[in-house]
């Protein structure tokens, strides 16, 4: 014999107090073993009440789930700061310019940091890629310009 999980079938509510469990065949909460589970943990299936139900952007998950995904960083709508990349990149890259012979080290690390942006996700606030294209054309140019250095030296001597 096959049993469903009937709150499965029913729209979820919002809001609502954990009801207790009235009738046999009604299946409880995993949490509170004397309430009625309304709906399943879209992450780990456990039933869940009304009261343990976290609805997370159309989700329904449980405390344990929530609170997993935001240690792992499997819920990235948690995020509340992130690295930006193509800043640190151009940083990198326009830093050393300064002290040009710290370019040697630096433009190959923003080259690096720059094509690693573009993998990485942006920032919370969306912005655009000229940051990570600008670092990629500098350090490029610095490496550019110690090749074309390291070649001069090496045909004077």
């Amino acid at each position: 014999m096959l049993a469903v999980f009937p709150a499965h079938f029913q729209p979820a509510g919002t809001g609502a107090a954990a009801e207790a469990i009235l009738e046999a065949g009604v299946s409880s909460c995993f949490y509170h073993e004397q309430k009625k589970a309304v709906v399943p943990c879209d992450a780990c299936g456990r039933f869940l009440c009304a009261l343990c139900d976290l609805d997370f952007n159309g989700r329904h998950l449980c405390p344990a789930c929530l609170q997993a995904g935001k240690k792992k960083g499997d819920l990235p709508e948690l995020e509340n700061r992130r690295t930006i990349h193509d800043s640190a990149a151009l940083t990198t890259a326009l830093l050393p310019l300064l002290i040009w012979p710290v370019t040697l080290i630096t433009a190959p690390l923003a080259t690096f940091l720059a094509i690693r942006s573009f993998f990485r996700p942006s920032s919370l606030i969306p912005r655009t890629r000229i940051r990570s294209w600008l670092a990629l054309v500098l350090g490029l140019l610095q490496i550019a310009g110690w090749v074309a250095l390291f070649i001069g030296m090496a045909l004077r001597s």
